[in-house]
């Protein structure tokens, strides 16, 4: 293995790594409130894009490090959008008195 190889090994590692902690914490919690869903959503799609790069080039560094931030990403972005389309199910029930069973 080349430096360069390494290099992009121990970056797709710790780039993809730094990523667990917050995935973890939407996970075991549920709570995204914080978190832009035009964020999440540009973001995940784009580590998609980077995955087909990567099995593009050839590139193992890239296609690990990116199908495993896509699966994260992914999972957090589908509690996301259960979220928000939880809030907006709410507000609408409150805005129309109704409580739908």
């Amino acid at each position: 293995m080349s430096n360069i190889e390494l290099l992009g090994f121990v970056s797709a590692f710790l780039t993809t790594i730094s990523f667990l902690p917050q995935a973890i914490q939407v996970i075991k919690t549920r709570n995204t409130e914080s978190l832009s869903l035009a964020m999440y959503s540009l973001f995940t799609f784009g580590v998609a894009a980077w995955t087909v790069y990567g099995f593009m080039i050839g590139n193992i560094a890239v296609i690990a490090a990116n199908i495993i931030t896509f699966v994260l990403a992914a999972i957090i972005l589908t509690i996301k959008i259960i979220n928000e389309l939880n809030k907006r199910q709410v507000v609408d029930e409150t805005l129309t008195g109704k409580v739908q069973g």
